[in-house]
This record gives C-alpha cells, sequence and structure tokens, in this order.
C-alpha cells in the first residue's frame, strides 16, 4: 500500500510516499481503507517536533521517539470504507463507510488501517463525502467537548479567539445551535468564511485587540497559545467562562488562583468518545454544522498540506485525499 511517511523530525519536505505492507485487523479489529484523512496543526507539530505548548515535550519526546519517530505514519482522523474485519468484530462490516478517530495509534495517513473497533469510529454522515467526513472529527470533537463545558445559555456572548482552524469552524457553529451571540477574532482573510459559518461579529487581530476593545463576554474560547491569560480573563463578565484550548503551563497554574474568583477556566482535554461523535453525526444530518475544507491535496503533496496548514493562511480544513 501507498504511506505518507517521515523517518526524522524536521520540515514538511521529510515527509515522502512509500510502499508498506498491507495491514492484516487482529480479530478485535477492522481494517479501514483510507478515502481521505484530515491534515492537522498537531500532524506539522509531531513531524517538526516543535509544539505551541511545550510544557509536554519529554514525556512526549518519550512516547514519540527520542532521536527519530517511533511510528512514521501520521494521521488520525478519518473517513474510509471498512475493507476486513476480525472473526471477533460484529459492528462492522466490508463495505460500511466510516469516520472517525486513531486515538494515539495514528497511522491514517496509508491507503489502509487497522484499528480495533471499539475506537470511536461510526458510519459517515449519508450527507457528507469522504473529504467532508475526514474533516470533522478533530474538530467537532474538540469544540462538543468545550462548548458544552461552557455550559452556554441562549443569549450568552461568546468570543472564539483563533476561530479559523479545524476546531474554531466547529465551536463557531456549536456555539450558535446553543443560541450564542458569537465574536470571532483571526486574520482578515479568514473573516468573511466565519460570518458565512454564522459569526455575528469578526475581529481582525492585527488591527484591534478584543481585550482593549471595552467589551466583555460571558464565555471565551480561546485556541492561541501564546495570547494574554489576564488580558482574556479580565474581558469576562462576571460569573464568566474562560477555554483553554491550547493551555500553557503557566496558564493552567493560573486557572487554579482563578477558581477562587466568580469567573472559571476550564482546559480539560476532550475525551473525543463515540457518543460525542454522534452527536456530531446528528447535528450534521439536521443541516446545523458543517465541515469548512480549505484544500484538498494529494498523497503526493503531502509536504504542500502542511505547509498550508503551517502558514495558517487556510479558510478551514486542510485534507489529503487517497481516493
Amino acid at each position: 500500500m501507498k504511506a505518507i511517511v517521515y523517518k526524522k523530525y524536521g520540515s514538511a519536505d521529510v515527509l515522502h510516499l512509500e510502499e508498506m505492507a498491507i495491514p492484516v485487523p487482529a480479530d478485535d479489529e477492522i481494517r479501514i481503507r483510507v478515502h481521505a484523512v484530515e491534515a492537522t496543526k498537531a500532524d506539522c507539530e509531531m513531524r517538526s517536533f516543535k509544539f505551541a505548548v511545550n510544557w509536554f515535550w519529554l514525556p512526549l519526546r518519550a512516547a514519540l521517539g527520542i532521536t527519530r519517530p517511533k511510528n512514521p505514519v501520521l494521521g488520525g482522523y478519518f473517513a474510509g470504507e471498512v475493507d476486513a474485519v476480525g472473526k471477533d468484530v460484529v459492528k462492522f462490516k466490508p463495505g460500511d463507510a466510516v469516520f472517525g478517530t486513531t486515538r494515539l495509534r495514528f497511522g491514517a495517513y496509508a491507503e489502509y488501517l487497522c484499528l480495533p473497533a471499539s475506537y470511536t469510529i461510526l458510519p459517515k454522515p449519508d450527507n457528507m463525502s469522504f473529504d467532508e467526513a475526514a474533516a470533522v472529527p478533530l474538530g467537532g470533537l474538540n469544540a462538543l467537548h468545550f462548548m458544552r463545558r461552557a455550559s452556554i445559555q441562549s443569549g450568552e456572548k461568546v468570543l472564539i479567539n483563533g476561530a479559523g482552524g479545524s476546531i474554531g469552524t466547529f465551536a463557531v457553529q456549536i456555539a450558535k445551535t446553543m443560541g450564542a451571540e458569537v465574536t470571532v477574532v483571526d486574520s482578515a482573510i479568514k473573516l468573511e468564511m466565519l460570518r458565512r459559518i454564522g459569526a455575528d461579529h469578526c475581529i481582525d487581530y492585527n488591527r484591534e485587540d478584543f481585550s482593549k476593545n471595552g467589551q466583555t463576554y460571558d464565555v471565551i474560547f480561546n485556541m492561541v497559545a501564546d495570547s494574554s491569560y489576564s488580558a482574556s480573563v479580565k474581558s469576562l463578565s462576571p460569573g464568566g467562562r474562560y477555554l483553554l484550548g491550547n493551555p500553557r503551563l503557566a496558564d493552567m497554574i493560573r486557572a487554579v488562583l482563578t477558581r477562587f474568583s466568580d469567573k472559571t477556566t476550564v482546559f480539560a482535554f476532550a475525551g473525543e468518545t463515540e457518543g460525542e461523535l454522534l452527536t456530531l453525526k446528528d447535528m450534521i444530518a439536521a443541516g446545523q454544522i458543517k465541515s469548512v475544507v480549505d484544500r484538498i491535496y494529494s498523497p503526493e503533496q503531502a509536504a504542500e498540506a502542511h505547509r498550508r496548514v503551517e502558514t495558517e493562511q487556510r479558510l478551514g480544513i486542510v485534507v489529503i485525499r487517497f481516493t
């Protein structure tokens, strides 16, 4: 099978195509013929071993490989077709169109992928292509997790800082389904796209600092790792909730202190459960949310896909299509 691999840490140019043996599913596994996979910021960070949030550098280095990657195939969020099943699998059958996450096994940058049938994998939404479905699990699961933790009430004001990426685009849409008035912060090139998916107010961070405009918000969801913790908390209304999508260690420590005020800080990571993915699928079927696909690349263009993600010029989600 064809796979996109990296044998050393470095720039996008370390990615290359290689022929690998087609994996054989274990008794409790399914084999998926991958049609599409999201190229994520996390993929780029693991490939380069440069992280926006670096407090977990040492444990990650040990887990991923000290001198070179232990697993040469990236990719955690995919859509494809079940190709074969292990003898103990009853949940899926060959021919099923599915989408989901590999958890920490990765490996979706390949034509075939074996995963336990118990993982967060569901039938693909009927009203989505494989490309669109592959763009759902990362952003959708994380956005749903945080928007639920925010306990958003109808009419509340929500600000999403760094709204133009995978998680942010879903957060905008999910917050709107909860009845929120949504303000987004990102670069100017992304604002029209964000308006199309429901943003009520848009701020170009190159022209305006949202923390200095005198506005306050019931909820602030922050995806920008190097933004000011104190400035964001000061922009909360009384009883406001601050959600950290990319928490620095210093911010997590300060979050404990924030608990002694009337404001709340949340940095719990998403569980990416099957129940949450089913909720997203139901919302997709109802036309409440959709994935915003920026560009689709071939496996031969994997390095270009990563560069697109890293430049932060993408208008939504970058997908690599295998078939």
